[in-house]
């Protein structure tokens, strides 16, 4: 393990092997204080987490983060029938890296796709979550539920329609373009209300997995999985079955443009059990684009939430 500055190379960074896959990971902050697991979003990775990972680890915690796999610098599978990437993949991956790495139950926090693996995780061992947090939590089934059950026919369809339309789609292409073009910049503007035109950093710590040999390939693994999952790997029913067995707080940036704070309100109005925190002036990031109301939003909850006698808050700022 060696240390590492506290900017986008925060922490003291290690690799660990899981199944076949590398995972970077890293950590910072008292060894013994409590340990939270912090889960980066779509395209990002545990470097995302610059700008919170120091502040809560001078407030006393044991901060972990770790590279999903498929990204950052962590192996990049391509397509398997046999072994989707898919959020089931990264919540088991988590549930290995807290059984073997931090050795003790923690707290998940996710931003977005890292919010979804939290949630996906929190089900498989509940044992070893004490509680979520997603900031925000993403998928298409919270405005469209996917069917109970479909006929055989039509998912070998879909199945052969969508694995046939990503492998003609040509990401070797895409992918190094969109990388290397102010296409990337443009495309993260998008995740934040502040401008990203001078944010250097971010543009690096996005740009260099997209430019790795196996990006490509692994995005298109990612792409089949998340399209095929089945409906109980979908936010809807993973909601569903944990239906307050683990308290869970919703973080929405007021002015999120990839997941709208619409889609955050129905979901906390569906699953009164949960709480929902909105930060204003704030995009899809907000532990990155604003870390210390992020923070306030959440420490206080998991004060509150950690303790038996306490109930979850309630929806604060709607």
């Amino acid at each position: 393990m060696t240390s590492a500055l506290q900017s986008a190379h925060w922490g003291e960074h290690g690799r660990w092997f899981w199944q076949g896959h590398g995972c970077h990971w890293r950590c910072l902050g008292p060894e013994h204080g409590p340990a939270v697991l912090l889960l980066h979003g779509f395209g990002a990775s545990s470097a995302h987490w610059r700008r919170c990972a120091p502040l809560l680890a001078t407030r006393g915690y044991r901060v972990y983060a770790l590279d999903l796999i498929g990204f950052g610098a962590s192996s990049q599978p391509g397509y398997h029938s046999s072994r989707p990437v898919d959020n089931r993949l990264w919540g088991r991956q988590v549930i290995g890296f807290v059984q073997e790495v931090v050795q003790r139950p923690c707290v998940l926090m996710g931003n977005s796709l890292g919010g979804l693996t939290a949630l996906t995780a929190a089900l498989l061992k509940p044992e070893l979550v004490k509680a979520v947090v997603a900031a925000p939590l993403p998928d298409p089934a919270l405005m469209q539920p996917v069917p109970c059950r479909r006929p055989p026919a039509s998912r070998s369809l879909q199945r052969l329609v969508v694995v046939c339309l990503l492998r003609l789609l040509p990401l070797e292409l895409i992918v190094p373009l969109i990388s290397r073009t102010p296409l990337l910049r443009a495309g993260l503007q998008g995740a934040y209300r502040r401008s990203v035109a001078n944010d250097r950093e971010l543009l690096q710590l996005i740009a260099a997995p997209a430019r790795r040999a196996s990006a490509a390939r692994s995005l298109r693994a990612m792409s089949i999985g998340m399209a095929l999952r089945p409906r109980g790997a979908t936010a809807p029913a993973l909601l569903g079955q944990l239906n307050g067995r683990l308290p869970l707080l919703l973080v929405w940036g007021r002015q999120d443009r990839f997941v709208p704070l619409a889609i955050g309100r129905r979901t906390a109005e569906r699953h009164p059990w949960l709480s929902l925190h909105v930060i204003d002036q704030t995009g899809h990031c907000p532990h990155d684009e604003t870390p210390d109301a992020f923070l306030q939003a959440v420490l206080p909850w998991l004060d509150r939430s950690l303790d038996e006698s306490s109930p979850a808050g309630d929806e604060q700022r709607r």
